[in-house]
C-alpha cells in the first residue's frame, strides 16, 4: 500500500512536466520569426526538463498506479495545461467545441479509474 506521497508526487510531477512538455511544444508559436533550428534545440532544451520530471513521476506512481492510470492523469493533466498557456500565453480562446472535447475525454479518465 502507498503513502500519501506515492499517490500524490506523480501528480504534482506529472504537473510540472506538462508545463514544461507544453511551452516546449507550443510555447515557440509565439515567435514566429526565430529560425527553426534555435527553436528546435530550444524545445529540445525544454523538453529535457520535462523528461526529468515525468519519468520519476511514473516510476514513482506505478507504485499505486497502474500504466494506464497515469497515462489517464497525464492526460487531464496535459488539458488542463493547455488550456491555461492557450489562452494566457498564445492568447487564442478555448471555445465551448474545445470543452465539450476534453469534457468527454474527461469522461473516459472516469471510466478508466472507476473501471
Amino acid at each position: 500500500m502507498g503513502t500519501l506521497f506515492h499517490y500524490a508526487m506523480p501528480v504534482v510531477l506529472l504537473a510540472l512536466s506538462n508545463v514544461f512538455m507544453t511551452f516546449a511544444w507550443y510555447g515557440h508559436l509565439k515567435f514566429k520569426d526565430t529560425a527553426l533550428v534555435i527553436i528546435v534545440l530550444v524545445s529540445w532544451g525544454i523538453a529535457f526538463f520535462e523528461y526529468a520530471l515525468q519519468v520519476p513521476a511514473n516510476r514513482i506512481g506505478h507504485s499505486v498506479y497502474s500504466v494506464a492510470e497515469l497515462k489517464t492523469i497525464q492526460e487531464v493533466i496535459t488539458f488542463v495545461v493547455f488550456c491555461v498557456v492557450s489562452v494566457y500565453w498564445l492568447n487564442e480562446p478555448v471555445t465551448w467545441k474545445h470543452l465539450l472535447g476534453f469534457t468527454l475525454m474527461g469522461a473516459g479518465a472516469i471510466i478508466v479509474f472507476r473501471a
